[in-house]
């Protein structure tokens, strides 16, 4: 089994200076390529962030550059600089914590369902995601540590994908949380926290009990919340003002 691709496979391709064209629009495809550069963490907090670079970058003109940093704006995913440009906002604590805490009501909540439905046969895969965790952790190979934890917790969502509603909620919210994520899992001992907590998410759901899925899960998700925290606080410790990393976007592809 190769490791799989992230939730956003944008995340190993080799930037694309060629201009975007597809199926859907240009405006569409700018938009989905920012915002997919900034949950997954490709566009670092504080980053500045320009309609004439990431025009030039991606190929396209400045107007739906500037449409799509509006846009993101009102996503609150960037936020205006008093000189020209954008940047990605430092998170506070405080917000990291709430969504966090979001997270571990939903997950819990999540996860007592799919005890009483899941098969033999889904444990079974996911434990094969959590023994190639495991190897990635010891071989230190930090990506793929990121590329399992994602496709474990992708596939227990996938067990409630017919709860459509809540289903969309969850994925939408853990967009937000993957940045955070792929920073704290750099660190070997918060991806050995993740790798230790799937496998108690795992035991519980083999010994079939919904409350103690609820638990286990909230408890994997607060620990995660404390990585995220400290590794942000680490983060505002060495920012120095907005910094322009100059590593072009890497673009979105559909179709």
């Amino acid at each position: 089994m190769t490791p799989p691709a992230p939730l956003d496979t944008i995340m190993n391709r080799r930037p694309s200076h060629k201009p975007i064209k597809n199926n859907i629009s240009v405006r569409e495809m700018t938009y989905d390529t920012l915002k997919s550069n900034i949950l997954s963490g490709r566009f670092v907090q504080g980053e500045r962030l320009t309609e004439e670079h990431l025009a030039e970058t991606l190929g396209v003109s400045r107007t739906p550059v500037r449409e799509a940093l509006h846009k993101l704006e009102q996503d609150g995913l960037i936020e205006p600089l008093e000189s020209r440009g954008f940047c990605v906002p430092m998170d506070s604590q405080e917000e990291i914590e709430d969504l966090f805490e979001l997270r571990t009501v939903l997950e819990g909540y999540t996860l007592k369902i799919i005890c009483e439905r899941i098969t033999d046969q889904q444990i079974a895969k996911l434990e094969g995601i959590i023994e190639k965790a495991g190897d990635a952790v010891r071989r230190k190979r930090i990506d793929e540590v990121f590329q399992w934890n994602t496709q474990f917790h992708d596939t227990l969502h996938g067990l409630v994908a017919d709860k459509r509603r809540f289903h969309n909620l969850i994925v939408n919210m853990r967009k937000y949380v993957l940045r955070y994520r792929k920073d704290t899992l750099q660190y070997l001992g918060a991806a050995t926290r993740a790798s230790d907590g799937h496998r108690q998410i795992l035991l519980a759901l083999k010994l079939k009990d919904p409350e103690l899925c609820e638990r286990v899960m909230r408890v994997h998700i607060r620990q995660s919340k404390e990585d995220a925290l400290q590794t942000n606080r680490e983060a505002k410790e060495r920012a120095a003002g907005s910094v322009f990393s100059g590593e072009p976007p890497v673009v979105v592809t559909k179709g």
